[in-house]
């Protein structure tokens, strides 16, 4: 009898065989993974955003509720200037003191909110914000608009169109998954 060293072909497909059944079970977890990375993402990002504006109309308690020259709530937050929400005889009930754009460039009256200025709000609340545009999407991560006129919706352009919602009536900030 030969003395044979290695491995016989029945023995390298059986090898073969396993492999590709191992690699079928693990293939929908790999993928479900980057699902979740996304949906974590995104709450990630609503969660910072949420603090943020807390942070702002905090920081707007702190200092006796300052105005501007026309009697509109305004907070220096980071070295950036927004425009709070302010209640008054026509708007019913807005909880004040939460931001609705920067002061003098975006965003509308009182509570109300623009595209611009749902842009402009991801951009300056946030240390380190994703990329956002209310244009066409290029390679931003966000695509921001002004979906009511006291609602700024962000959705996540990579995948499902996960997105959040800020209320600046409420303050509330509120994160739908597309599952």
């Amino acid at each position: 009898m030969k003395n044979s060293k290695g491995f016989t072909l029945v023995e390298l497909v059986v090898v073969i065989v396993v492999l590709g059944l191992l690699a079928v079970a693990a293939l929908p977890r790999f993928i479900n993974v980057t699902d979740q990375a996304k949906e974590a993402s995104i709450e990630g990002v609503a969660g910072g955003f949420a603090t943020a504006v807390l942070s702002a109309r905090a920081q707007w308690e702190a200092e006796g509720r300052p105005t501007n020259d026309d009697g509109d709530y305004v907070v220096d937050y980071d070295g950036t200037e927004f425009r709070l929400t302010k209640s008054t005889t026509d708007n019913g009930f807005v909880r004040e003191g939460y931001p609705t754009g920067l002061q003098g460039i975006s965003g509308g009256q009182g509570e109300s909110v623009t595209d611009a200025g749902c842009v402009d709000l991801m951009e300056e609340l946030l240390q380190n914000p994703p990329s956002v545009t209310n244009g066409t999407v290029n390679d931003e991560k966000y695509f921001a608009e002004a979906e009511t006129s006291t609602t700024c919706t962000y959705t996540q352009q990579e995948g499902k169109e996960h997105s959040f919602t800020y209320d600046v009536t409420t303050g509330s900030v509120t994160v739908s998954l597309d599952n």
